[in-house]
């Protein structure tokens, strides 16, 4: 939820009886008419007025305290482990930028295409992001990007050693700090 709400768009805007275009002036004497007392013709009453409660524009997005992002990544990796869909390589590294060649690699392999690519590199290797860019079942990003939607949409994840690494580093839930005192030696 939490990374879907932030993919809404939140654009939807309507004029309010202040945005409306048109005079202040009183549509018709307040008494002597008969009908109904009105102010100006921007009122929501009329046609042709402002929207008494409409959408403006606003942003959808909830947030969401870090260590409970990490956790959902965690409960996600073991998820696909325990599904055995989680797949470790040495390398990301594919020689060739041909879409069909990746997609025969995978026929061979029996992913049939529902698969994430994960590197702990700072960019996806441009082979790699140049074979899987045209197959709509595929995927490759960076260890950075990957969000817990990510892992739970995708059926299979390929990481490499660095993202293992990567992944390592960033949950695990203790880790070494270095004091001043153990600096100062």
């Amino acid at each position: 939820m939490h990374h879907l709400d932030s993919l809404r768009q939140g654009s939807a805007n309507t004029k309010t009886r202040g945005e409306v275009r048109g005079s202040g002036t009183k549509v018709r004497r307040q008494k002597g008419s008969g009908k109904a007392r009105l102010g100006d013709g921007q009122s929501p009453m009329l046609r042709g007025g402002g929207v008494a409660f409409g959408p403006k524009p606003r942003s959808f997005a909830t947030k969401l305290p870090r260590k409970v992002i990490q956790m959902g990544l965690r409960v996600a990796l073991s998820a696909r482990v325990k599904e055995h869909n989680l797949r470790i390589v040495e390398s990301l590294d594919w020689p060739s930028t041909k879409t069909q060649d990746m997609a025969r690699r995978l026929d061979e392999l029996g992913w049939d295409h529902k698969t994430l690519f994960v590197t702990g590199k700072d960019v996806v290797p441009s082979g790699l992001q140049r074979s899987t860019n045209n197959l709509q079942k595929t995927n490759a990003m960076t260890a950075q990007k990957v969000g817990v939607y990510d892992l739970v949409k995708w059926p299979r994840v390929v990481l490499d050693v660095e993202a293992v690494q990567w992944f390592e580093h960033q949950l695990s839930k203790t880790r070494t700090v270095l004091r001043k005192s153990a600096l100062s030696v």
